[in-house]
């Protein structure tokens, strides 16, 4: 969609004001699915902070939670996002970040700084888990459901720190992408 285009959910014409999109929430969410179609309907740049840290570090999560611990990998995440925030001073994009990043106060100061739209993408927790164990990579936290459940729970205050909450559940990726780009008019 072009910037001079009306909105498709409200008719009107856009004032030409772009900002970039912040997709939060669990694992199992549909941050990056969603982002990549959101990203396609606005004509917008699509950026995957875990896939942007693996790219930079040569290796997975995993690894870097393997052989370095969580604090480290929280310092590596801090820096990239703010490597990508810094490149939001040109065009927009939809940035999918990893299930554990916005609830870093250090990365919502961030991301608080650029301005952005923050959506939380939700679903009840049986069905994150039902959807990360569909993806092809296992995620070790998957193994165990109790754990699952009480590390969502855990994070699911600083998810409704976004200034959205769009259910998932039972809707189709594009059907979620338009619902966010309808709710924050763009």
């Amino acid at each position: 969609m072009t910037p001079d285009r009306g909105s498709p959910c409200t008719g009107e014409k856009r004032d030409g004001t772009r900002r970039s999109i912040f997709l939060v929430g669990f694992m199992g969410a549909g941050k990056t699915s969603v982002g990549r179609a959101l990203s396609r309907h606005l004509g917008w740049d699509f950026a995957d902070l875990d896939q942007w840290i693996e790219a930079t570090a040569g290796r997975t999560i995993t690894e870097i939670f393997e052989a370095s611990g969580e604090p480290v990998f929280r310092k590596i995440e801090h820096t990239a996002l703010r490597n990508l925030c810094d490149q939001l001073l040109g065009e927009p994009k939809v940035i999918a970040l990893g299930g554990g990043a916005f609830v870093q106060p250090k990365n919502v100061a961030l991301i608080e700084g650029v301005a952005a739209h923050t959506v939380f993408l939700d679903a009840p927790p049986e069905e994150l888990l039902r959807r990360c164990r569909l993806q092809p990579q296992a995620r070790p936290l998957c193994s165990d459901v109790v754990r699952f459940r009480q590390l969502y729970e855990a994070r699911k205050p600083g998810y409704l720190g976004a200034a959205r909450r769009i259910e998932t559940q039972g809707k189709e990726i594009e059907a979620v992408a338009m619902e966010v780009a309808c709710v924050l008019g763009v």
